[in-house]
């Protein structure tokens, strides 16, 4: 079934999963005088930051009702933001709609978040669709090149940094996380399905006698980075205090922050460091 199509205007539908930036992308749409229209994913996105705009609550699965909701509100451009667990396909309770999409994904289900989105961004094409990256819409929001606050990388954080580098490309590659935090040249932790703040916590654990240690977040190779950026927000800032390292290194142009100034300002208090980095791969 066609859908409509992107032409700059019309409405911008938000498919909308856990923490604050939906609210934020609907701010931003707002200001761009465009209408907005939020399906609110049930036991993932946030009342408090859905129910100041026009939404409806979906199960995950009810693609049917998904891409009603969407034609009826006319529309046109889509962001997939806000993190949502991946669920068991038992958990899924597809409806009919929903059945054809999975089917449609095919083997991608399986596969890695990274090839599951790309598979959704592709069959919501097919849809009629265009799906549109958040940081199209959160420019302010995207961390730049070198340090953000007061704090700089040290001779061993820089050390670190190309180090995490180095293991966050592989991981990428095998599509199994987008962080790894590196102490002295010793990798503490690599992040999978468990996420960043599950990580942030084992590192502290087996954390090394001494000084040091960076979180580094990249985007995979090839992310499909309409549907899934690396984020920071505050707790990523306070569980990288716990777990007592020195800084975060995170990708120049392909990380977003849920809070920028706050971030700064929490990273500046503690005293560790926030680093943009180029993230290309040499050659």
């Amino acid at each position: 079934m066609s859908g409509p199509t992107s032409d700059g205007h019309g409405c911008v539908g938000i498919l909308a999963g856990g923490g604050p930036l939906p609210g934020q992308v609907a701010q931003a749409v707002a200001g761009q005088g465009r209408d907005v229209f939020i399906v609110a994913f049930q036991d993932f996105a946030e009342p408090a930051v859905v129910e100041p705009w026009p939404h409806a609550w979906v199960r995950l699965a009810a693609a049917g009702k998904i891409l009603s909701e969407l034609r009826a509100h006319g529309c046109r451009d889509i962001v997939l933001i806000g993190p949502v667990r991946r669920p068991s396909l038992r958990d899924l309770r597809p409806d009919a709609e929903g059945a054809r999409i999975l089917a449609r994904l095919g083997r991608a289900l399986f596969a890695g978040d990274d090839g599951l989105l790309g598979a959704l961004v592709r069959v919501l094409g097919e849809e009629g669709f265009s799906v549109r990256g958040a940081h199209e819409f959160l420019s302010h929001a995207v961390g730049g090149v070198g340090p953000l606050g007061r704090v700089v990388p040290d001779e061993m954080a820089k050390s670190d940094i190309v180090r995490g580098l180095t293991v966050v490309r592989t991981l990428g590659r095998l599509d199994i996380g987008q962080g790894c935090v590196v102490q002295n040249g010793v990798v503490l932790a690599v992040e999978a399905m468990e996420g960043t703040d599950a990580m942030l916590a084992r590192a502290g654990a087996c954390r090394q006698p001494g000084p040091g240690g960076v979180l580094v977040k990249l985007c995979k190779p090839g992310q499909e980075r309409r549907a899934d950026m690396p984020t920071i927000g505050p707790r990523t800032i306070g569980n990288v205090v716990s777990a007592e390292l020195a800084g975060i290194a995170f990708e120049a142009g392909g990380t977003l922050f849920t809070d920028m100034p706050s971030c700064i300002e929490a990273a500046d208090r503690a005293g560790i460091f926030l680093c943009g980095i180029e993230a290309a791969e040499p050659g």
